[in-house]
């Protein structure tokens, strides 16, 4: 880990985390149980369902970007807002050529991998994946807390 900034934000500003994370398996786990002590800071549980969502999503996006999206001595940042109505998380990495598909296949039923971004999919209420700056790549989904057991 190389950098970590989290606010509390006033009422003016959201809530919110960003840390750089080793484009590596170890950076990807962290990545994961940085995110739900970020969540229990918040006043979210980790067995609770917005908590369960959030860290199998972060999880799933990190492991993505250091295993696809990964440069040698290149890090992974990690994005966590708390909105009114929303959670939002933000995995970039520095491989834009290689974009995840927007509408993930069914791997076959003896694969090994290949179903992640359904598990996206499934915990997202909206995702998706854009270019920002020259390098980068951004994963980004929202997890509504209206259905998980939260009211605005």
């Amino acid at each position: 880990m190389k950098s970590q900034s989290a606010t509390t934000g006033s009422p003016a500003r959201a809530p919110q985390m960003t840390v750089r994370l080793s484009s590596t398996s170890r950076g990807a786990r962290l990545a994961r149980r940085l995110t739900g002590q970020q969540l229990a800071d918040w006043g979210f549980p980790y067995d609770s369902a917005v908590s369960q969502a959030v860290t199998a999503v972060v999880a799933e996006l990190a492991a993505n970007a250091v295993t696809h999206g990964r440069v040698a001595d290149r890090d992974v940042r990690l994005g966590i807002r708390l909105g009114r109505d929303t959670v939002r998380v933000e995995v970039t990495d520095t491989r834009p050529d290689r974009m995840p598909p927007i509408a993930p296949g069914r791997p076959d039923a003896d694969a090994e991998s290949g179903r992640g971004l359904l598990l996206v999919a499934a915990y997202a209420d909206r995702w998706g994946c854009e270019t920002r700056t020259v390098g980068t790549k951004t994963a980004w989904v929202e997890v509504d807390l209206a259905g998980r057991g939260c009211t605005s």
